[in-house]
């Protein structure tokens, strides 16, 4: 058996790691289909927004009808009232009159007026239109008001139900996927995309929609008043597409860089505000200063080209509708004075003809929406769709007495630069195993395969006779503790981070385990004991403390397995002493692997395994590996009595100290 030298693969953290949103372009209409699939589960309440929308649409465009109808009545009114003939005098015989006075123009705008010869304005009529018309305004104000607030519901709903896809899917795949990702990065697909996405959904969906019935509407409404005036307003419509449809093509890509560099500049900000210090000491303010600004013109630099050539379409369609609006007032005012049509209808048409350009520019303006939100979907849908880990083992262990056995372990991260090559190792119920060796020789790596954070290349690790992979991974991590090097503490208070480590523990068992593990020592030293907030960074206990916390949480878990990796690298002397009485507490009648430099940690071991040089050179306890005068003497003799070095590479054991 042998150990390649080969370190696992470091994590790809700078803010260059992306992955790769704006590599191809995007596949608008998939996604956006897809996107659109979210909202399944709320198909009744669509279906709802949908026949509200059509309803106040419906409203909205035979309202200008019916007020060309009132204006018609006032105009009409106005022009009878003001003629001066005797009682009795009818319509036809007023048109005739001005036909035989050669003011036929005049005759024929009269003609299509609904006029009594020395009458006015029946107001009573007008009234009752305009109540008519303030009614369906109402009504369709309220449709609009509650599928507004219905389609909220809908969407934040399916926003929740995707970030809980996209949680549940973190948790599904493999270390090996989120070791590749920046997390910056991947924060910034879990809430910066998602976010966006929820508000393209909510501004384009409802305006999409009720522009596009509007427009319909419209152009029925149009085609009942002027066929002529209709085809001259349809013509903006490809204009519209034309200009659209290459405002797209252009903008597509830069949204989805847009979203690239966004995660990009998150990831170069984690990374640098969570060594903040380091930053600082070391003096690469200037250097972190130089890479934010370079990331952040490069953000500025795209999303400026996305919003510019996107925002190229909302000035474009005013310049058309404004056109519009010119020619149907000159040839309606034409039409009017030829009796073609009536002034209310030009009335109404004019209106039209603004419903129906405001509708297209508000579906123009929302193409950089759009795609802002579908470039954001595919970014999360990458993750959606990443490779998951290897499906889950069904059944479980009545009991864990906490024998470990490798047969015949190959594994590599990568296929060309094999790491562990056929391992063999037998570890009985409660002893204690340390695994001690150069920095990148696989030791991390090998408590890594008994947790399946990564799968084998071939071979077997069995748990009491047991194929690991044939047990849940949930449930042979609930058996296992680890404490690493890096003690994580979430925000809150220290008896919260202890019961971490068991569901529903009791006072009375966080206590024992403080108490074991030497927590309580200093606790009670703190203003506010167990009740003492740990901070976001866990900087108001030092680093000693937070490690013995992590201590008392394993401790509190009861596991039948140990995993202890550099878990004293970090402190003091005097620390030092006190976590290995802890972790001695800890190891009692437990299997376990001890990772550890410092070999004064791993004395009292069952078993060292020693890896140097890619292999397996050593095995056994500590007074037998010293006397054995090899590879663990040296790194012994290096650590407590000065570096050794060789005097003939051809022979190994002739050494002076230095």
């Amino acid at each position: 058996m042998s150990i390649s030298t080969t370190r696992r693969p470091v994590r790809q953290r700078g803010p260059m790691m992306g992955i790769g949103a704006a590599d191809k372009p995007m596949n608008f209409k998939g996604s956006a289909k897809r996107l659109i699939g979210l909202l399944a589960p709320q198909k009744t309440r669509v279906i709802i927004i949908s026949v509200l929308t059509v309803s106040a649409v419906v409203m909205n465009v035979i309202s200008p009808r019916i007020l060309g109808a009132a204006v018609d009545k006032i105009f009409s009114g106005a022009v009878g009232g003001a003629m001066h003939v005797p009682a009795g005098t009818t319509k036809s015989a007023v048109v005739a009159a001005l036909r035989a006075r050669g003011e036929g123009t005049r005759a024929d705008m009269l003609s299509r007026m609904d006029f009594v010869p020395g009458v006015g304005v029946d107001f009573g009529a007008v009234g009752k239109i305009l109540s008519i018309v303030l009614v369906l305004y109402l009504v369709a104000s309220i449709c609009q008001l509650i599928q507004a607030r219905m389609l909220n519901y809908a969407v934040q709903t399916t926003m929740r139900g995707l970030r809980e896809d996209v949680e549940a899917k973190v948790h599904r795949l493999p270390l090996s996927y989120l070791d590749g990702q920046p997390r910056g990065e991947l924060l910034s697909r879990v809430t910066n995309d998602i976010d966006n996405i929820g508000q393209s959904l909510q501004q384009t969906m409802s305006q999409l929609l009720f522009s596009g019935l509007t427009v319909i509407g419209v152009i029925v409404m149009m085609l009942t008043v002027s066929l002529l005036l209709t085809l001259l307003a349809l013509v903006a419509i490809p204009i519209v597409m034309l200009v659209t449809g290459q405002v797209m093509k252009r903008s597509q890509k830069l949204f989805a860089a847009q979203w690239k560099h966004t995660g990009e500049l998150n990831g170069q900000i984690e990374e640098t505000f969570s060594a903040h210090e380091l930053v600082k000491v070391f003096g690469r303010r200037r250097e972190v200063d130089a890479t934010f600004s370079e990331k952040n013109d490069e953000l500025m630099t795209v999303s400026w080209r996305a919003q510019f050539i996107s925002g190229l379409v909302m000035p474009v369609m005013m310049f058309v509708g404004n056109l519009q609006y010119v020619a149907v007032c000159v040839i309606g005012g034409l039409r009017v004075a030829s009796g073609g049509m009536s002034i209310g209808e030009i009335t109404a048409f004019v209106q039209y003809s603004r419903q129906f350009t405001q509708p297209l520019t508000q579906m123009a303006s929302m193409v950089n929406l759009l795609q802002s939100g579908v470039a954001s979907a595919e970014r999360v849908f990458e993750v959606l769709d990443a490779p998951e880990q290897s499906e889950e083992a069904h059944g479980t262990l009545p009991h864990t007495r906490g024998r470990v056995d490798f047969q015949d372990v190959c594994f590599s991260y990568t296929p060309d630069k094999p790491l562990i090559e056929h391992l063999a190792l037998s570890v009985n119920p409660g002893q204690t195993v340390a695994v001690v060796g150069p920095t990148g020789a696989g030791k991390t790596t090998l408590v890594n395969l008994i947790m399946r954070f990564y799968e084998l290349t071939s071979g077997r690790i069995l748990l009491d006779g047991t194929d690991i992979t044939q047990i849940p991974r949930a449930d042979l991590r609930s058996r296992v503790g680890m404490v690493l090097q890096d003690a994580w503490l979430f925000h809150g208070t220290i008896r919260d981070n202890i019961a971490y480590g068991r569901i529903g523990a009791t006072e009375e068992q966080i206590q024992q385990a403080a108490e074991a593990t030497f927590v309580d020592r200093f606790v009670h030293s703190l203003p506010d004991g167990y009740d003492t907030v740990i901070d976001e960074e866990a900087s108001n206990v030092s680093t000693g403390e937070r490690q013995l916390i992590t201590i008392a949480r394993a401790f509190l878990a009861d596991p039948a397995m140990l995993i202890l990796d550099e878990a004293t690298s970090s402190v003091d002397t005097r620390t030092e002493v006190m976590l290995q009485h802890a972790m001695a507490a800890l190891r009692s009648d437990r299997t376990s692997f001890v990772i550890a430099h410092r070999l004064s940690t791993i004395r009292d071991a069952d078993t060292i395994l020693v890896m140097e040089d890619g292999r397996i050179v050593e095995q056994g306890n500590h007074l037998d590996l010293l006397e054995a005068r090899g590879a663990y003497f040296r790194l012994y003799m290096s650590q407590f009595e000065g570096a050794i070095v060789d005097e003939d590479d051809d022979d190994p054991n002739t050494m002076t100290r230095v």
